[in-house]
């Protein structure tokens, strides 16, 4: 019986196929648009994820002012001094290393390109998660007594070089000429949108001394131990540098100390709620496509009542018609179902390569979206089908 009430059910179908396209239409755009939506924010969440944790190894940044983000305030900056400081007096720290930085036009042969200088210790490539691709990182004799040495990030490898070999030119930083000893592993787009690999990075002193004129450092980088408190050690940071920085009990923290794992995952809870609302916005046009599909199968019942009359006059079951209805309207919508996954999976691919975010494939939310399609043809076939199923034998072989 199943099976000749499907095979109905197909034929039925395929008797007005235009109007059966036109009928899935909807389940077709509502599944492609929940699916590709998902995707692409559940790929926009993993990249989120991604860069922050490029950041660094438990990390975390301390700066002056009390805004995470922005400028100081007028809030002094840190020294050299403070970093050592909370290097060995916070328990629960792998590595601290002060970060300063300044703007600077790089030369070399004529070509010129803009970009961010940082002067730190070799500290800051453990605490950054940097990676030396070519070349050697400082000596501690080169950090003591500044030498005018740089390790360059892939941007202005590419933009200065080209094909050819940097290690050992040197480049014009300003107004002083700094030897390449080594190119920075890429890293690519950071997570607030910036070049991560459009940098020169030199010894602290180099760029305090020669470059920047002063002491000051802006950033003090945190490197926490695996498996130490982040409560804890934010807490014994900020007692040390409140005493460091003279402040009253009654005073407030003239600096702030930010947690990039925090960061993250408050990014990532963000993006997820954006996701879900445009998933959820998506899925009404499955709800429209269902009332198409009633309305569709409602029409059908008219056109097809002398065929349902005759159908029951010789003996053929309520049971049996309201079936064959049913299953016609969830064939509707699962072959719309199938044919937006199909969709969807193309679309996905294309804007997770647009947006340059990953291609995040969720088994759970394409068999949901293909059983919701379902489902809907169940829900939305039902009330024409009973009303088929309870047609008066004698009145409907009388219908014209």
């Amino acid at each position: 019986m199943w099976l000749n009430t499907l095979l109905l059910a197909l034929r039925s179908i395929r008797r007005n196929l235009m109007r059966s396209f036109l009928t899935i239409l909807g389940i077709v755009i509502g599944v492609s648009a929940v699916i590709t939506m998902v995707t692409v924010g559940n790929g926009a969440t993993l990249a989120i994820q991604n860069q922050i944790s490029g950041l660094g190894t438990n990390l975390l940044q301390v700066r002056p002012g009390q805004r995470m983000m922005g400028g100081t305030g007028g809030a002094p900056a840190f020294k050299e001094i403070d970093a050592q400081a909370v290097a060995t007096q916070v328990s629960g720290i792998t590595a601290v290393a002060p970060e300063a930085r300044s703007g600077a036009t790089i030369v070399l042969d004529g070509r010129n390109w803009s970009s961010s200088v940082m002067g730190s210790t070799s500290d800051w490539l453990f605490t950054g998660n940097w990676k030396v691709a070519d070349g050697r990182e400082f000596t501690l004799e080169e950090q003591v007594a500044g030498a005018a040495v740089c390790l360059i990030g892939e941007t202005v490898r590419r933009e200065l070089f080209g094909s050819q070999a940097a290690l050992g030119a040197s480049i014009r930083v300003k107004q002083i000429s700094c030897e390449v000893i080594g190119v920075l592993g890429s890293k690519g787009q950071g997570a607030f949108g910036n070049d991560q690999d459009d940098l020169v990075f030199m010894p602290l002193h180099t760029l305090q001394r020669r470059i920047t004129g002063n002491t000051r450092v802006n950033t003090l980088l945190v490197s926490m131990q695996d498996g130490a408190d982040p409560e804890r050690v934010k807490a014994g940071i900020t007692q040390l540098l409140r005493e460091r920085r003279k402040l009253a009990e009654s005073d407030e923290d003239n600096f702030n100390v930010l947690d990039t794992k925090q960061l993250g995952e408050a990014f990532s809870s963000t993006t997820k709620v954006m996701t879900m609302l445009l998933g959820a916005v998506a899925a009404v046009s499955l709800l429209v496509g269902g009332i198409g599909i009633m309305n569709i199968m409602l029409v059908s019942v008219t056109e097809r009542t002398r065929e349902i009359g005759l159908r029951l006059a010789i003996g053929a079951l309520e049971g049996e018609v309201l079936l064959q209805f049913l299953i016609e309207a969830v064939v509707l919508a699962a072959i719309g179902g199938l044919i937006g996954l199909v969709l969807a999976l193309g679309a996905s691919i294309g804007l997770a390569q647009v947006m340059d975010v990953p291609f995040v494939f969720s088994t759970p939310v394409n068999l949901l979206a293909f059983a919701f399609s379902a489902g809907i043809g169940v829900l939305f076939g039902y009330f024409p089908a009973r009303r088929a199923a309870r047609l008066d034998p004698i009145e409907a072989v009388r219908h014209e």
